[in-house]
């Protein structure tokens, strides 16, 4: 499995893009504005997109990008979410008042994009690739994601906080390679990342010590105004984990 960040920012602003990543050539993993820097014909190519939840961070470029290349495909692009962030994208994006409502253009037998719930813990396996939500602790309905190759796992937390139910899945993963988590804040902004479910460092530094693995941890969703601030502290708080900032067109082999 090959994963290669498309965004990875908690805002936008340069070259800054929000979450997205693109595993392999087929899979999208969120659809924030880093799916802009992809050619179309390598939109055209997604056939599956992983959400995490609903926020625009990480859907921003979702509406646009089917938009973009239902009419290059024969298939429609599957769209995996929970129940509860399919209601939210359905009453609030493809709703026909803020985007059309794909799952029913052309027409309902022949869709541009399908729905397909997804659960806690059940494994979606395509061409051998296993991808399986695992718990986040958000504002609003949330999972993370772990990607499995067979030879080797990477888990991406998605936006969370404090969440002893992750930690109780991902402790058990024994080929575990890499671990994407979030820091949404900087040390002084720390009331705003309880309010809103982030992490900060000191937050993050705590909840570190669940961690039983030796993975290698990258770090995503800083804000682009104290990104260097926000890493000096992670780094200051966790100077054994040897924690790394996540990059725009970094890629995982595994």
């Amino acid at each position: 499995m090959k994963l290669r960040v498309l965004g990875c920012s908690g805002g936008i602003g340069g070259n800054q893009r929000t979450t997205s990543f693109v595993l392999d050539h087929d899979i999208l993993i969120d659809a924030g504005t880093g799916v802009g820097e992809l050619s179309l014909a390598e939109m055209s190519a997604i056939d599956h997109i992983f959400i995490t939840h609903s926020h625009l961070d990480h859907i921003a470029c979702l509406p646009m990008m089917i938009d973009s290349v239902w009419l290059m495909r024969d298939q429609p692009i599957t769209i995996y979410a929970t129940d509860e962030t399919q209601a939210i994208l359905k009453q609030h994006i493809f709703n026909w008042k803020i985007w059309p409502d794909f799952s029913a253009i052309p027409n309902a037998q022949t869709p541009a994009m399908r729905y397909q719930t997804i659960q806690l813990g059940i494994p979606v396996e395509l061409n051998g690739r296993k991808i399986t939500a695992v718990p986040a602790n958000h504002v609003v309905p949330a999972v993370g994601y772990h990607l499995d190759s067979g030879k080797a796992s990477l888990v991406f937390t998605g936006d969370t906080t404090s969440n002893d139910a992750l930690w109780n899945v991902v402790n058990k993963i024994e080929n575990l390679r890499y671990l994407i988590i979030e820091a949404a804040f900087a040390n002084h902004e720390k009331e705003l990342a309880v309010l809103s479910k982030h992490f900060c460092p000191d937050l993050l530094a705590t909840e570190m010590t669940k961690f039983k693995h030796q993975a290698d941890i990258y770090i995503t969703h800083l804000k682009p105004d104290e990104l260097e601030l926000t890493m000096r502290e992670i780094e200051q708080c966790l100077p054994d984990r040897q924690p790394k900032m996540l990059l725009n067109n970094h890629v995982f082999e595994f």
